[in-house]
């Protein structure tokens, strides 16, 4: 069962989500918020899958609901998913360099928002390829960050986390490097641990800001 805690401040939204998501056999709505505070709030009291979290919100917004959220060890394993009305832009950067595994746009399709969420709980980023060309273009094409050592990887651990930045999934990137989906997904892993990056999302922004793959023209 995957559980999930909704925040944003319409309850009109609120309630249409958990609508869609409690008439699925797998998904179950624990808690809502209205606000980021309590978000983060009800992320302690009930440890949920996933966190669905608007962006822009009174008193404490998604980014830093976020952040508040991917700073706390015991709040490891809850994934966050912001929620926007206007697509790309950098309040969405943002708020996947605070610690989100993703975003999705309100006027989503039922079926896409569903199989986001889905792809969340798995511990996937949902960035599509042609979003993080965007969203690097836009935001990341600055001077590496100094502070991201890449030293501690493996030669086949870059090669995964280039890929990732790339936008392929873990099937896709053992396909490239000849290697099982399991071992794939353990380079991944083991790239995320070494670098601290809460998820793939993260992982992608690490890879263009330290200058591991640069933007393409």
């Amino acid at each position: 069962m995957i559980r999930v805690l909704l925040v944003d401040d319409q309850p009109l939204i609120r309630s249409g989500f958990r609508a869609l998501l409690d008439a699925e056999d797998d998904i179950e709505v624990v808690a809502e918020a209205a606000n980021g505070s309590e978000g983060v709030d009800q992320a302690r009291r009930h440890l949920p899958d996933i966190a669905l979290i608007d962006i822009q919100m009174p008193d404490v917004d998604g980014i830093e609901a976020t952040r508040r959220i991917a700073a706390d060890p015991a709040l490891a394993a809850v994934h966050v998913v912001i929620l926007t009305n206007y697509g790309l832009d950098e309040y969405v950067f943002h708020a996947l360099k605070a610690g989100a595994a993703g975003f999705l746009v309100k006027d989503v399709q039922p079926e896409d928002f569903l199989h986001a969420v889905r792809v969340a709980a798995r511990g996937d980023a949902l960035l599509a390829p042609s979003i993080t060309r965007r969203l690097i273009d836009r935001y990341v094409s600055q001077p590496p960050r100094q502070n991201v050592s890449l030293g501690q990887l493996t030669n086949r651990e870059r090669e995964a986390v280039v890929m990732v930045a790339r936008g392929l999934s873990n099937d896709a990137i053992a396909a490239a490097m000849v290697i099982s989906p399991l071992t794939a997904k353990t380079h991944v892993n083991r790239a995320m641990t070494k670098l601290h990056a809460r998820d793939r999302a993260q992982l992608v922004v690490i890879a263009y800001e330290s200058g591991l793959v640069v933007p393409q023209a």
